[in-house]
């Protein structure tokens, strides 16, 4: 019987180690954000799988919805061209996941900061999928919003 209890303990305690692959999906995109601030295009490519998209929604100088699409690649040449005097900062809220293994969707709420200064904010929705690498992006789409961050 003590070596029932025993065993019990320990695999109750082993499972407690070991990392959901929701939170190894967060962890894959804290790692972009990362890279994303550091400006390192090497490693914010090596985040992504082929064909990986942006898509932004925002409302248009005539207050109607729209979506603009980018590649992953100009992307990273965005941010990768962004002045070393310009200070960005992108402010996450709370990350939320949710995966069946093979592909995640993490969520987060973000406030994005041009020189000190509230650009815009949203949320961000990651689309992942699981490889032989770990996790890889697939698709990101976020809301921009120029009013109303705080509500």
């Amino acid at each position: 019987m003590r070596f029932f209890y025993f065993f019990l303990i320990f695999s109750i305690g082993f499972m407690g180690f070991s990392q959901s692959k929701e939170d190894s999906a967060k962890e894959m995109v804290q790692a972009f954000f990362k890279a994303f601030h550091e400006q390192d295009s090497v490693k914010l490519k090596t985040y992504a799988f082929e064909e990986t998209q942006l898509k932004s929604i925002a409302k248009n100088a005539e207050g109607k919805m729209v979506i603009h699409t980018d590649t992953y690649e100009k992307f990273v040449n965005s941010i990768t061209s962004i002045p070393a005097e310009v200070e960005f900062e992108e402010r996450l809220g709370l990350l939320e996941a949710q995966t069946d293994g093979y592909l995640a969707n993490v969520w987060m709420p973000y406030e994005f900061y041009l020189n000190g200064e509230l650009s815009h904010c949203g949320v961000n929705n990651f689309q992942l999928m699981n490889t032989d690498e770990g996790w890889k992006i697939i698709s990101i789409v976020d809301t921009r919003k120029k009013q109303a961050c705080k509500d």
